[in-house]
C-alpha cells in the first residue's frame, strides 16, 4: 500500500536546523500526493563576518549531513531532495557530482535532486542561455564557488551580488526591497538570466514578478530545486504562482 497523503511522491528533504524559508516554500509548490519530508542538519546559528566563518559554516554541514540522510530514511521516502544549495555548488561540477553520488549511495541508492543540477537543467530550458547574473546570500569564497560551477558547466556569470548574511538565520530576514536591488543590480544588459541561490532566502513568490518586468528569467533556487524534484520523478504538474518554469516546463 502507498502513503495516504504522498501516494504519488514521498520526498526526504535535506535541510539545515537554521533554514526557516525552504520548508514553507516546497510546501506551497508540492502537488496533490506529493509530500516532503524534512530532515535538519544540525548547525548552530555562529555569526558569519569572514570567509573563514563561512568555510567554517561547510565543515559543520558536511559533518552532519549524511547523519540527517539516515534519519529521513526511516520515513522510506522515494526520492531525496537537497533543501540547501551552497554544498552542492562546492569544488565546482566535479564536486556536485560526488556529493550526489555519496547522498545516492548513503540513501541506497534513491534519487537525488540538487540546486546545482536544477540550476543548469532550468537554465537550458530557456534555450541558449549563456550569461547570467547571480543573487547569493554568502561570502565571497561561496560566491567564488557558485562561479566556478556555472564557468564549469558552460555559463558565464556576467555579475554576482553577494549580501554578507551575518549569520545563518539572518539569510531569512532579507526583505524583498533588498532582493530586488539586489537583482536590479545584477540585471546587466548582457545577462540573459538572473538565478537567486541559497534556500534560505525568500525568494519564490518574488522570482516571477522580477521575471514579468525585466522580461528574461528570473529563477529562484527553491523553486528551481523542486521543478528539477518533480520533473526526474515523472511528476508533471503545472504549479502556478512561481514563474515560468513550474508553469510551462
Amino acid at each position: 500500500m502507498s502513503d495516504v497523503l504522498g501516494h504519488r511522491m514521498k520526498f526526504g528533504v535535506i535541510a539545515p536546523s537554521t533554514n526557516t524559508i525552504v520548508q514553507p516554500e516546497f510546501g506551497w509548490m508540492a502537488p496533490h500526493g506529493v509530500t516532503n519530508h524534512f530532515s535538519r542538519i544540525h548547525i548552530p546559528d555562529d555569526p558569519l563576518t569572514s570567509d573563514a566563518d563561512f568555510e567554517e559554516l561547510m565543515v559543520r554541514i558536511r559533518a552532519e549531513l549524511f547523519q540527517a540522510v539516515d534519519r529521513v530514511m526511516t520515513a522510506r521516502p522515494t526520492a531525496i531532495v537537497m533543501g540547501m544549495s551552497s554544498e552542492t555548488f562546492w569544488g565546482g561540477l566535479q564536486g556536485s557530482i560526488e556529493l550526489k553520488k555519496k547522498i545516492g549511495d548513503r540513501a541506497n541508492g534513491l534519487p537525488v535532486a540538487m540546486g546545482s543540477d536544477a540550476s543548469q537543467a532550468a537554465l537550458r530550458c530557456f534555450g541558449d542561455i549563456t550569461r547570467i547574473g547571480v543573487v547569493t546570500p554568502y561570502m565571497p569564497v561561496g560566491d567564488s564557488e557558485v562561479t566556478k560551477f556555472f564557468s564549469d558547466c558552460g555559463f558565464e556569470v556576467v555579475a554576482i551580488e553577494g549580501l554578507k548574511c551575518d549569520s545563518p538565520t539572518s539569510i531569512a530576514h532579507v526583505d524583498p526591497k533588498t532582493l530586488r536591488n539586489a537583482v536590479e543590480r545584477v540585471n546587466d544588459p548582457q545577462v540573459e538570466a538572473i538565478l537567486q541561490v541559497g534556500t534560505n532566502l525568500c525568494f519564490a513568490k518574488l522570482a516571477p514578478m522580477a521575471e514579468f518586468w525585466l522580461d528574461k528569467p528570473v529563477l529562484a533556487i527553491n523553486t528551481v530545486t523542486y521543478w528539477h524534484a518533480l520533473r526526474m520523478n515523472g511528476i508533471n504538474d503545472k504549479v502556478y504562482g512561481f514563474g515560468s518554469l513550474l508553469q510551462d516546463y
